[in-house]
């Protein structure tokens, strides 16, 4: 069975549509009105290898706020309502990656205990029209709506666009290793029995 989600969440500062299936191939179709967050959510769902389906109408005349970590909410609620029980999943993930000069890390835990650890700075104040500022917010809401432990560090670099990607990427690549399914997992990998 194909482990999928729809989400739609409807504000007076976003109405996002969502749709998501983690056994994909990292096809995407993304209209934020953000192009920046676009190629970062695009870069991030072809390295967990995740189809993403995404439109969000937001407050974009005030700024890129609402519209970036609403998104990041309706992820989260997608990844947790497309894992189910989370039986059988390695549930632990973290990757390194290297972008030209740049390099971050992220580790992720499903484990039901929302937590995000954000390491990372940028020297410009936007990329496009996102700001940088709102990577951590983005995270963040994926790590509380999905219940994950997240631990993200910037370690080098000097281009915000191939830092910022870096980031992206190795979510992605935690995110793709952490939600695999291990046959020889047998139930939830937890000493207690439960994520939860």
């Amino acid at each position: 069975m194909m482990r999928t989600a729809k989400i739609d969440r409807k504000t007076r500062e976003t109405d996002i549509s969502l749709r998501l299936c983690l056994d994909g191939t990292g096809k995407t179709s993304l209209a934020t009105g953000v192009g920046f967050f676009d190629h970062m959510l695009d870069a991030l769902s072809r390295f967990a290898q995740l189809d993403l389906t995404l439109r969000c109408d937001g407050d974009l005349q005030v700024d890129a706020h609402h519209t970036v970590e609403d998104v990041g909410i309706c992820l989260g609620r997608a990844i947790r309502e497309a894992l189910g029980d989370r039986a059988g999943i390695r549930r632990v993930g973290s990757a390194y990656m290297p972008m030209d000069e740049a390099l971050a890390f992220a580790a992720i835990d499903v484990s039901g205990r929302p937590y995000l650890a954000w390491d990372a700075a940028f020297t410009a104040p936007m990329c496009g029209a996102m700001d940088t500022q709102l990577a951590e917010e983005f995270f963040r809401a994926v790590a509380v709506n999905a219940g994950l432990t997240v631990h993200m560090r910037l370690m080098a670099g000097r281009n915000d666009h191939h830092r910022m990607e870096a980031l992206f990427k190795a979510f992605g690549l935690a995110l793709r290793d952490a939600m695999r399914l291990d046959a020889t997992i047998e139930g939830v990998l937890s000493t207690k029995g439960t994520l939860d």
